[in-house]
């Protein structure tokens, strides 16, 4: 693989995994046009890579919500032991059970995981996918503002959220803009629900790198690409974290829908030039 291509797809994983308008689409319309260009050959390996690369990214940005959760989680353990519960339940330590339990939903996806990652070859699928983010994006900004955080949401919200997030390991439909869609939908606060969404992503890439990993030494790591690949990783780091800055921004003035004009341009264009092509 090259150093342009590594470059590319770092900045199209770090732009396009917090902006509302689906990294995997987007890697896939990439993948396929630099291969179509340069002949480049991409491993799967990378794509999740390039994920790890906006996780960085991710503890920058809310570093201080995840120390408090680390404390938390510690303190919770000694809790345990002694056999004492502070009430109320410090709102960092009520934020891990609500991503415990809004990660379960991806269970059920193990075992069609490569049938899914399959999907990322059609980009008849993918472009449709597009569409539905699309539609997703629109109805967000239509929902009555809600109120709920950490320390109000239900398990049954973040639940319905978790199999939103499922749903969004299909190529095409964003994680991002259908989590934070749900938790709209379920009456969270926005603010919140972009925080939610993107700390629920923690488990989720940690889970499919170790996953790919596995996959990786079983068919060989081509390791005279590493430096390359680390390059990527870099590129979407940096980007992913100015993105995460720029959609805060958005939220707070829940402009979400913006996104969907252009998940709707570019699902056409890629349903239009595969139908023709």
């Amino acid at each position: 693989m090259s150093l342009l291509s590594s470059i590319v797809l770092g900045l199209v994983q770090g732009l396009a995994e917090f902006l509302p308008i689906s990294s995997s689409g987007h890697l896939a319309i990439a993948e396929r046009l630099l291969s179509s260009f340069h002949a480049a050959d991409i491993p799967a390996f990378f794509d999740v890579l390039l994920h790890l690369g906006t996780l960085v990214a991710v503890f920058i940005a809310y570093w201080g919500e995840i120390r408090d959760m680390i404390v938390e989680f510690f303190r919770g353990v000694g809790d345990l032991i002694h056999g004492t519960t502070p009430a109320p339940v410090p709102p960092a330590r009520r934020l891990i059970l609500l991503i415990i339990v809004g990660t379960l939903p991806l269970f059920a996806i193990l075992p069609i995981k490569d049938t899914i990652e399959g999907l990322s070859d059609n980009l008849l699928f993918v472009g449709a996918a597009l569409l539905f983010t699309g539609c997703l994006l629109y109805a967000s900004d239509r929902v009555r503002k809600g109120r709920k955080t950490e320390r109000n949401a239900t398990m049954l919200d973040v639940l319905l959220v978790g199999v939103a997030q499922a749903v969004a390991t299909c190529p095409g439909i964003s994680r991002s803009g259908t989590t934070i869609t749900a938790g709209c939908f379920r009456g969270f606060d926005r603010k919140f629900a972009v925080r939610y969404s993107f700390l629920m992503s923690i488990p989720a890439v940690l889970g499919a790198n170790i996953l790919s990993l596995k996959d990786a030494v079983e068919t060989g790591i081509i390791w005279a690409d590493v430096p390359v690949y680390i390059v990527g990783v870099v590129v979407a780091a940096v980007s992913g974290y100015f993105c995460i800055r720029l959609l805060k921004m958005i939220a707070d003035k829940g402009k979400f829908g913006w996104f969907a004009y252009y998940c709707w341009a570019i699902g056409a264009l890629t349903l239009g030039l595969n139908i023709l092509g």
